[in-house]
Order: structure tokens, then sequence, then C-alpha cells
């Protein structure tokens, strides 16, 4: 058997008794970092032998455990914080223990996504966990720009040495969409920060936030919705452009944040423009 256990994301006082029961009892334990492991493990006295199980070793690692569950073996699968597999090793060791007849069971614990959206008070009845973002700017950038149109709250991890990158790229993709910055989940200094992408780009253009953090963006506004006004839509356009941006831009991100066609607050804009001549 494959336990999947959930370790704390920051207070201990999370650790279930179950977790610890288990922990306790299989023959191994799996940790993305040993070090790390072996403090919870000293914390609630158990004495569990561990074997290290991270992304630059997961293929060798993976198959060495694999062979001792195949053997009749007993071992739990843990990382540094929540739930193993959630954004960090474990989906491959998970699979080849279904595709040969290991049983995979799991000791729930936090997930820091899940606490992030519950704290923010956006939108939570539909929305998509889209992990860490590549380091590449490319990448990061055609990422960011596929969910341009994505209704649904989206969620993001984020460490804090890279947040003013991925800040200035939220600002160019979403403009002054809603945004919270969710950081030091169940520690004493846990933080809820709701704010709008270009506010947060300017305000953490030199970092300044530390810890682990969860970026909870509102989705776009369903085309179907009723649309803004159109003076509305132009004044957010005019807000667009006094940041930098082109009409051109600024009437084309006005457009996806009102619900108006971008068309209308271009010629909303060019019209402003010859009345102030």
């Amino acid at each position: 058997m494959l336990y999947l256990v959930g370790t704390p994301i920051g207070n201990l006082g999370d650790f279930s008794p179950r977790a610890i029961a288990v922990l306790s009892a299989v023959d191994f334990i799996a940790a993305e970092d040993t070090r790390v492991t072996a403090k919870l493990l000293h914390h609630f006295e158990v004495h569990t032998p561990m074997v290290s199980y991270h992304e630059h070793n997961k293929r060798e690692g993976g198959a060495a455990i694999l062979r001792r569950l195949l053997a009749g073996e007993n071992g739990a699968l843990v990382t540094d914080a929540g739930m193993p597999a959630i954004s960090d090793p474990g989906e491959e060791l998970i699979a080849a223990c279904h595709q040969n007849g290991v049983p995979v069971e799991s000791v729930p614990g936090p997930v820091a996504f899940a606490t992030a959206l519950a704290l923010s008070g956006f939108s939570s009845g539909r929305f998509t966990f889209e992990g860490f973002l590549s380091t590449n700017k490319r990448s990061r950038r055609a990422h960011l720009e596929s969910l341009q149109d994505e209704t649904r709250t989206m969620l993001f991890y984020e460490a804090p040495h890279k947040l003013p990158g991925t800040l200035r790229d939220f600002a160019a993709c979403f403009g002054e969409r809603p945004l919270a910055i969710v950081r030091e989940l169940t520690k004493i200094h846990e933080e809820v920060l709701r704010t709008t992408c270009a506010e947060a780009a300017a305000r953490y253009a030199e970092g300044g936030l530390k810890g682990e953090m969860v970026l909870v963006l509102a989705g776009a506004v369903p085309a179907a919705e009723t649309p803004l006004p159109l003076t509305q839509a132009a004044k957010l356009a005019r807000a667009l452009m006094a940041e930098g941006k082109s009409a051109s831009e600024a009437a084309k991100e006005a457009a996806r944040q009102s619900g108006r066609h971008k068309g209308e607050i271009y010629r909303a804009l060019a019209t402003e423009e010859d009345e102030a001549l």
C-alpha cells in the first residue's frame, strides 16, 4: 500500500492524528526533502526511516519505491508542505502504482490553493488551478495570454523572488482585473491582500513580500453578463492609456473587462479626442 499523506503548510497543529498514526506504522516514508520532513517527524516523535523522492530523482527513486511496494512493504509519500502530487513530485509514482496493482490511499491534509481560494472572497463556484508559472518569460506570457478570456477564478503558486516579474505580466495581460495575494498561510503573518493586477505590479515592483504565496485572479466577465455603460468602459480605457498603453491596447483590455466591444470603445475614445480639439 502507498499512502499519500498531507502535511502542514505552516501550522503544525494542522497535522492530523491519522497522519501521525500512518507515518508511524508504514515501513518507510518517501520525502521530497528529508531534512524538512525530519523536523516534522521529530516534533511528533515518529521514527520511521525515510527515502528521498523529489523532482530530480523521481525516475530512479520511484522505481526503487515501487519495487519495495511490490515486495509487500507499506510506504507513505509526503512533500515539504501540503498534499503530494499537487505541484509537487508524485504523479508518476502514483500512476505506476495504479498500473502495477499497488493500492493507493489518501490521508488528506491542508492544500494551499483551496485554503487561499476560501480566504480570498472571490467566486469559488468554479475555478482552475494553474500551479507554478514557467520561469521562461515567453512561455509564462503565452500561458497567461491563453487565460485572458477564462471566466473561472484562477489560482497560481508563486515564490517571493519571482513575484515582481509575474505581477508585471499579470498587469500586461489582465490590467485592472481583481487579484488577491494570499501569503504565509496558517502562519503568524498570514495575510490576504485584495488589489488589482495593475496596482499590485506598481506596488510590488521591487518585491517586498515574503513567504510562499497563492495568487487568486478573478475570471473575465462572461460575455453574457450585462456590459458596463460605454462611458465607464471608455473611462477604463483612458486609465489604461494613462499607464502607457496605446489606444488600441487600452480599448481591447477595456472591452475584455467591461463586456463592451473593442470597436465602440475605440470610437468613443476617438470622439473624445476630436471634441477636445
